[in-house]
């Protein structure tokens, strides 16, 4: 090519990046056959960097400010292009633009729950949501890990390599914690504190900067949840009686008597079972399934079969049953009827 025709190609005297749309992370900028001047400017805003490529290789990083381009600027291209032979090795390297800018507001969770060993629960799943803010940190990193020659690299493309990144990080980080869930759920911040630290490790190895991370709820999966309320239920009712069953049996026990009365005969029908000879303690003691003591039961049986032998003394517990409010008048007088009639007959 002769010096005349090589001058009258369009060369480049300014190089820069106006961002026009939002979510562009990484842009390369259109060089087609223009070649660039000796003396060009390199314009790099504040929140961006710039990236010279040469055949595949960086050459050059530029951060915020105005560059102009010389073999004084550009040592390292310069060295690969011999470009202080003026023409005879002519300036055509790739310039790539980043943007630095804090992405905030991006939402993340846990699209399935994450097995976690838990002291209090065993095997629990929990499911997480948040947001997180990141940045494009080292553009090196950024260009030979995630974005490569593209013409255009948006924030929606890297987001689908991190949530898989940050699914990794959080099972890693959770299952190694120790913090039982209720201290998750009760502590967000103690949660998102140990997740970001590992994730933050993960992102850099992309020349990605995790800025912010919060947890904005944290849960189980609808069954584990309602058995988990259920307990909590029963702790709370565990001041039911004194007898030496658990909180959680006492709860169940409670649950029993309303459930009995919608069925036939209702409470009733346990106080026929009185009258049968069957107490309203047996009663119990079978739908608890042996939750009291066997010494405690071998104990009491002598005195519930004396007991069992008068009719008085049937009465009676059936009115202490009525003064405690375990069953109704109604159930009470159908029942006293019931023994009556055995004790005139």
């Amino acid at each position: 090519m002769g010096i005349g025709s090589f001058i009258k190609k369009q060369f480049i005297d300014v190089i820069q990046w106006n961002e026009s749309a939002d979510g562009v992370l990484a842009w390369r900028f259109p060089m087609q056959d223009q070649e660039i001047q000796n003396g060009g400017v390199l314009i790099v805003r504040e929140s961006q960097m710039a990236v010279f490529v040469n055949e595949g290789q960086i050459a050059d990083v530029f951060g915020p400010g105005t560059h102009k381009l010389s073999t004084q600027t550009l040592p390292l291209l310069t060295n690969l292009m011999n470009w202080d032979k003026l023409f005879e090795s002519p300036f055509k390297s790739d310039v790539y633009f980043f943007s630095t800018r804090v992405q905030t507001a991006r939402k993340w969770g846990t699209p399935q729950p994450i097995t976690i060993r838990d002291k209090d629960f065993d095997m629990v799943r929990v499911r997480a949501f948040g947001m997180y803010s990141y940045r494009v940190t080292d553009p090196r990193l950024f260009f030979k890990e995630i974005s490569g020659t593209r013409e255009l690299y948006t924030r929606d493309e890297v987001e689908e390599q991190l949530r898989g990144i940050l699914m990794a990080s959080m099972a890693g980080s959770l299952g190694s914690s120790q913090v039982p869930f209720l201290d998750m759920a009760a502590n967000q911040m103690l949660m998102a504190q140990q997740i970001k630290g590992d994730l933050g490790t993960a992102f850099a190895r992309y020349g990605i900067g995790l800025d912010e991370f919060n947890v904005a709820s944290v849960s189980l999966p609808e069954e584990l949840q309602s058995a988990l309320d259920e307990r909590i239920s029963a702790g709370m009712k565990g001041g039911m009686s004194a007898d030496k069953m658990t909180g959680y049996t006492r709860y169940q026990t409670a649950n029993a008597i309303p459930l009995a009365a919608q069925n036939e005969g209702g409470v009733a029908g346990l106080g026929m079972g009185l009258g049968a000879g069957v107490s309203l303690g047996q009663v119990m003691g079978q739908a608890l399934g042996g939750a009291i003591a066997p010494a405690a039961a071998a104990s009491t049986a002598p005195a519930t079969a004396a007991a069992e032998d008068s009719i008085e003394a049937r009465l009676e517990k059936l009115k202490g049953l009525l003064d405690k409010g375990l069953i109704s008048a109604t159930d009470y007088d159908s029942s006293k009827a019931e023994l009556l009639k055995k004790l005139i007959g």
